[in-house]
């Protein structure tokens, strides 16, 4: 018949013999597994065990066993068997020792370890006396011709009693003529554990003087055990399944791998992982079964770390045709080292198992394995090799962990304009893909020269770090608008900063090195009070002289940006004048048709009755959300008023969902005013629609978004654009002569030459200084010469 999970051939039966302990006790003595000594779960699996230490066999002895064996396992027609036996029992456990720790030698323990029997001269030297042993089992199993429970009763016996010498014809035993106790063990083979406890219950409540076998006590203890154990296991009790392990060592074998394979787990996840490194070393020293062993390397892939894992695959055996046991499960390993790569960049994977990820890579064409390479080049800063394979993967599916890696390499080499546009679509996925994003938006701002970016961009950066509250990306916004001149609306980036992050010193020292630009004493004094003690830079101002309005990147900024020159602004310029806070760049073209950028021009809006001011007023942060919606309408205001436009917006917000139409139209009009403050006319625009505005109101706000979008298009370098918004707005409103001299800039950068001059012209004639710089611009764009 085939043989099953421990089946063993007749030679492999006798190598068994030949090899056992030398001392069975002393090693139980010693590891607290014997009765003599208490179990002890932390010394279980400790034993050394060397095939070195079994004794001398005299080789007739073995020829004689080996023909006995094979005469017992093999049943003739004539052999007996008993009646009540012909239910194949259940494979009872076989006893063998406690798994040992990885051993430094090469040749492995066999499975069943038990003891030899002394040679026959040793023996009739040294007699010594034959244990009162019960046999009956060892009949039962002889008789049915089940070698294989047979060889695990006899290995069993050998342990419990290291004196004992097997029969010589187990068949000669004599026959059990209790015929109740025959029934019990035909229920211990059937597996009907329940029923076998009742019926020696029962037996004894009839005979006080009647006892079971001990040999049979103890297989029902040993299989009442496994079920406790497996229970304990499938239940995550790992401490309890330590426990069980060490007071029934008979299941440590390799007819019971799944117990030990329970029992490694248990010992892993109870942070005893060199332990549990033993039990999967004892399988693979010991057990033969190659789906077992198979199964053996990959759930201990799953629990140990890669260097345990390199011993465990130094075991493998070669197999058939030059190839290597676990080839089969190669890849997947090699998987799953790479990714244990990803977690720790310290951890060195041989470079096999990553050319065989990058060979499956290309010849499978998974996402997966393009993203494990991409992660495993990222954290070892090899920047070009992740975005490689992260570009790879992207191809082959978008996904949010394969944006966010592509990103990071894109951030690495300083490409955040690119890295944005790739975490945009995914930014809310998660939270590391919205720190992704945001550290994207921030790297973006900091780049020196600025970037020159599209108004969409622009809008949608501002509305995510509005959402998001980011501080450093408000910050980098803020030294943006200082590189265009751009001080007012710098002022309130940094101001923004700080509401979000009161501790952010960069964004404190950008603040008043502004406020000192802008001729605010008062405000550099009160920030130089706030800081005192804290910022030495801020209270003495060391570094404002070195500032100018090209260059103003403060040393903080080195690890987001690259050092780089700050681009030269034209010579001759309009003064900055009351600048919307819109982060935009300038366009430019190449020289020498250098475009020449006009003042921003103040916000104008006709006064309205605003709700009753909050007596607290509104220097603190509070979640507007929180607040009724007439608290939060008047706290917009306050914010209005105390130039805090990003947080009005969501005050005015909450104040929309008033049920009273007086307050969602103040809250609408409000909404409005702070998105053109913040340079979001778009949105501005659309902030006026979620309420009716009397006909006043509702001109205002389009007189103000045709202007905003009027400087929007001028700053992105589109000039008839810019003329339309102008002329649109002309039709509402006379046009102010910061406008004027705007719509003479769109002449000039247009070479009309003529319109230009005239407009400029008309606005010196006011007193105007930016129109009569624009005339000595227009001079030194028509005869070039003349200056030099």
């Amino acid at each position: 018949m085939k043989t099953s999970l421990v089946a063993i051939s007749a030679a492999a039966v006798v190598a068994t013999l030949v090899t056992g302990l030398k001392d069975r006790g002393a090693l139980q003595e010693k590891f607290g597994l014997g009765p003599a000594a208490k179990p002890a779960p932390e010394l279980m699996m400790m034993g050394r065990i060397k095939p070195s230490d079994a004794p001398a066999v005299d080789p007739e002895y073995v020829q004689s066993v080996t023909d006995k064996i094979e005469a017992i396992t093999s049943p003739s027609p004539s052999a007996p068997v008993a009646p009540e036996a012909q239910t194949a029992a259940p494979q009872p456990a076989a006893p063998q020792p406690a798994v040992p720790q990885t051993t430094a030698e090469p040749t492995p323990v066999p499975p069943p370890i038990v003891s030899a029997p002394p040679p026959p001269q040793q023996a009739a030297e040294q007699p010594q006396p034959q244990p009162a042993v019960d046999e009956s089992a060892l009949r039962y199993f002889a008789s049915r011709g089940d070698k294989v429970r047979l060889q695990a009763e006899i290995s069993r016996l050998q342990a419990l009693y290291p004196n004992w010498v097997p029969p010589a014809d187990p068949l000669a035993v004599p026959q059990n003529g209790d015929k109740r106790l025959e029934a019990m063990w035909q229920l211990y083979s059937d597996g009907r554990y329940a029923e076998l406890r009742k019926a020696i219950a029962d037996r004894q409540a009839e005979d006080a003087g009647w006892q079971p076998p001990a040999d049979l006590l103890d297989r029902l203890d040993v299989v009442e055990a496994r079920a406790r154990l497996v229970n304990a296991s499938d239940l995550k009790q790992y401490a309890t399944v330590v426990d069980i392990a060490a007071v029934t060592p008979s299941l440590l074998t390799c007819s019971e791998v799944d117990v030990l394979w329970r029992v490694a787990e248990a010992f892993v996840q109870t942070k005893r992982a060199q332990r549990g490194q033993d039990a999967y070393t004892y399988i693979l020293k010991n057990c033969t079964d190659p789906a077992e062993r198979q199964a053996t390397v990959e759930k201990a892939s799953t629990l140990l770390g890669y260097q345990p894992m390199q011993a465990l695959l130094a075991l493998e055996k070669p197999a058939a045709g030059g190839s290597r046991e676990f080839d089969a499960i190669r890849d997947n390993l090699a998987r799953r080292f790479v990714a244990e790569g990803n977690d720790d960049p310290k951890l060195a994977i041989a470079p096999d198992y990553v050319a065989r990820v990058e060979k499956l890579a290309a010849t499978e064409g998974l996402a997966s394995d393009a993203l494990l390479l991409g992660w495993y080049q990222l954290r070892r800063n090899n920047d070009a090799d992740a975005e490689k394979w992260f570009r790879a993967a992207r191809a082959k599916q978008d996904s949010a962990a394969a944006s966010q890696g592509l990103a990071l390499a894109l951030i690495a080499r300083k490409a955040p304009e690119e890295a944005e546009d790739v975490m945009f679509r995914w930014r809310a996925d998660s939270d590391d893909a919205t720190a992704t994003y945001l550290a994207a938006t921030a790297n973006l701002m900091a780049l020196q020269p600025p970037a020159d970016l599209a108004e969409d961009v622009l809008h949608r950066i501002a509305a995510e770090i509005i959402a998001r509250k980011y501080a450093p990306t408000a910050q980098q916004f803020g030294w943006y608008a200082r590189s265009l001149n751009q001080f007012q609306t710098a002022a309130r980036w940094f101001e923004t900063a700080l509401a979000w992050k009161p501790d952010d010193e960069p964004s404190a020292y950008g603040l008043v090195i502004t406020r000192e630009q802008l001729n605010d004493r008062k405000a550099v004094a009160d920030l130089q009070r706030a800081w005192a003690g804290r910022s030495a830079r801020i209270a003495n101002l060391e570094d404002t002289a070195a500032l100018t309005p090209g260059a103003v990147m403060p040393p903080e900024k080195a690890a987001l940006a690259p050092q780089k020159q700050a681009p030269q602004q034209p010579t001759q310029r309009p003064a900055a004048i009351e600048p919307l806070p819109a982060e935009r760049g300038t366009a430019q073209q190449p020289e020498p048709e250098m475009a020449v950028r006009a003042a921003r021009s103040a916000m104008q809006t006709v006064t309205v009755r605003r709700g009753p001011r909050q007596t607290r007023g509104c220097s603190t942060t509070v979640d507007s959300a929180q607040l009724s919606p007439n608290d939060a309408l008047s706290r917009g205001w306050c914010l209005m008023d105390i130039n805090r436009p990003m947080e009005a917006i969501s005050a005015f917000e909450a104040a929309l969902q008033s049920p009273v139409r007086r307050v969602r139209e103040d809250a609408a009009y409000g909404q409005s005013l702070a998105y053109l403050r913040a340079g979001l006319s778009s949105n501005a625009a659309v902030a006026a629609t979620k309420a009716p505005q009397n006909r006043q109101r509702a001109a205002e706000l389009q007189v103000a978004i045709l202007a905003d979008r009027a400087l929007s298009a001028f700053d992105a370098g589109r000039y008839r654009e810019t003329l339309i918004y102008l002329d649109q707005r002309a039709q509402l409103q006379q046009e102010r002569i910061d406008l004027m001299v705007l719509r003479g800039y769109c002449y000039l950068n247009l070479k009309m030459y003529d319109d230009a001059g005239r407009i400029f012209q008309a606005a010196a004639a006011t007193g105007s200084r930016d129109a009569a710089r624009g005339l000595a611009d227009l001079r030194n764009a028509t005869h070039p010469d003349v200056n030099n």
